[in-house]
Formats: C-alpha cells, sequence, structure tokens
C-alpha cells in the first residue's frame, strides 16, 4: 500500500505540474501583411515585396510553450507561402500557399523550443527580403542556463539585389547579391553616402544576449565584433554548452545565440559580416554609451 500511494503522490504531483505548465501558457496574436514597398538603397531606388512594409520582417518574441497566431494578409499580386524555421511539426497548415487578395492564418503551438529561430518566405527571391525573427524567451520567472542578460539584440544578415524581384522572375533563385546587409542597412562600403550603418548601443560591462540569424540564400558568413569575445550559447531554437569565440561561421539559415560583454575602453568597435567567398563585407557599429556600469 506505500507504493502505490507513494506512486498516486508523484502521479499527482506530475498531473499538477502540467496543468500549471499549460496554465501559464498564452496565445500570441499578430498581422501581416504582404504587400509591395519602395526602397532605397545602394544609390537606387526598387520595389521589393515586405511583410507589414519593413525589410527586415517584423519580430515574433513569445515565451516557451505559447500559442502564436499568425494571420497573413496577401496584398501582393502573386502567390506566396511562410515557413517558420523549426516549428514545422506543431503548425496548423504550414504548406499553405496564399494567394492575391486572400488571407490565411497559422496556429503555431510551441514545444520545447527555446532560444532564437527564424520565418521567411518559402521561395528564394521572395525570401530574399521577407523574413524575420522567432524569438522564444524561457518560461515567466523561469531563469536562463547562462548568466542572465541585461538586455538582447537580434542581427540578421542578410542580401540586396540591385535587380527586381518580381513576379516574373518568383520561379527561379536570385543571382549573387549586390550586398549584404545588418538588419536591412548596407553599412559604409559601397561607395553610396546615402546608405545607412546599423548602430548596437552598449553600456560598459553590461551583458547582452546577441542573437545573430544568417538570412542569405547560399552564402556562408562570418561574423565578428572588433576587439571583443562571443560566448555561444545557442543555436537554431536550442539551448547548447557555453563555448567562446573571436568569430562565428554561419550556414545559410543558421541562427545562433551569444553572449557579449562589452569591456574595451569606450568608443565604437565595427561589427563585421563577411561572405565565405570574399565577394562583399559589410559593417556596422558597436557603440559605447557609457564608461561605467550602471547596474
Amino acid at each position: 500500500m506505500g507504493s502505490e500511494k507513494q506512486g498516486f503522490i508523484w502521479l499527482s504531483a506530475l498531473l499538477f505540474l502540467n496543468i500549471f505548465v499549460l496554465s501559464t501558457a498564452d496565445v500570441h496574436y499578430y498581422e501581416f501583411s504582404l504587400q509591395e514597398s519602395t526602397f532605397t538603397k545602394l544609390c537606387s531606388t526598387k520595389i521589393i515585396l515586405t511583410v507589414n512594409g519593413s525589410f527586415p520582417g517584423p519580430e515574433i518574441r513569445v515565451r516557451r510553450g505559447d500559442t502564436v497566431v499568425v494571420n497573413v494578409h496577401n496584398q501582393a499580386n502573386y502567390a506566396v507561402s511562410l515557413d517558420w524555421e523549426g516549428v514545422e511539426d506543431t503548425i496548423d497548415g504550414s504548406n499553405n500557399t496564399i494567394q492575391p487578395g486572400e488571407n490565411f492564418t497559422y496556429n503555431i503551438e510551441l514545444g520545447d523550443e527555446i532560444g532564437t529561430l527564424r520565418w521567411h518566405a518559402t521561395s528564394a527571391w521572395a525570401a530574399a527580403t521577407v523574413h524575420g525573427a522567432f524569438v522564444i524567451l524561457p518560461v515567466a520567472n523561469k531563469d536562463y542556463p547562462f548568466p542572465a542578460p541585461t538586455s538582447d539584440q537580434t542581427i540578421i544578415l542578410g542580401e540586396w539585389f540591385r535587380e527586381e524581384l518580381t513576379e516574373a522572375n518568383q520561379t527561379i533563385a536570385p543571382g549573387s547579391a549586390d550586398a549584404y546587409t545588418i538588419n536591412g542597412y548596407p553599412g559604409e562600403t559601397y561607395g553610396c553616402s546615402n546608405d545607412t550603418t546599423f548602430e548596437m548601443q552598449v553600456d560598459y560591462q553590461g551583458l547582452y544576449l546577441v542573437r545573430v540569424i544568417n538570412a542569405v540564400a547560399n552564402e556562408t558568413m562570418l561574423f565578428d565584433i572588433e576587439r571583443h569575445r562571443l560566448t555561444i550559447v545557442g543555436q537554431n531554437g536550442t539551448y547548447t554548452n557555453r563555448s567562446f569565440t573571436s568569430s562565428l561561421t554561419l550556414a545559410p539559415g543558421q541562427v545562433i545565440d551569444v553572449l557579449l560583454c562589452p569591456n574595451q575602453n569606450v568608443g565604437h568597435y565595427y561589427i563585421t559580416a563577411r561572405s565565405s567567398s570574399g565577394r562583399h563585407i559589410t559593417n556596422g557599429i558597436l557603440r559605447y554609451t557609457t564608461t561605467t556600469t550602471s547596474f
């Protein structure tokens, strides 16, 4: 009888835990509008396909175990579908193609995914501009398995084409990019004075969780921050054993989460993204805003 009673107690405890976890999960609603938008980069203006008029697209930010409902309105002139990297098995309607003028709702039930994933259009030409981060935070009141960051920053490495990526060439992948971007900014290396450079502001001895996504379709990208070490803590929607490096190598579609502790002299330092082929190089700026920690 003692063992039966003990088993009943354990079963009751597990049932209570499951009910508690389910009760703390939230449902998040997002509205995505696929639309054509005008952007100027590399000293020329073109029309690109976007979500909600932004490049990169909007970030989804939820907690582990939550449900995400994304209602997509297709206001473009061609059919588009979206892919949710790393959570395909939990999505209702993941292969749905949305025709022009129609909408479709993706219901995404998260399970054990944690850290950073990405979403993007399924066709290569549309994915060049239709993509974004999918950030999954720990359950409320649960600690990270590494020192807790004071802030976090998503960095998406993208590509820019001078050619029009439109309905006429939607069945083929785009060729070589004319530039790479950091969060949509080409930076100062392409000879156009109108191009903007991405800037990340940090406090001295703060601790930042930097989520680096390679959205470049056919290039392995190299990423580093001048004179700063990085601690790898996660990849592709899961935590990993901590490892230390001065640079990252990201395959196409790969996501790496790193901790950054700004501990150099006050000033600014280059954030650099380059392809392994050496075709282009793009710079951003890491800028210190204080010389002493405020925590």
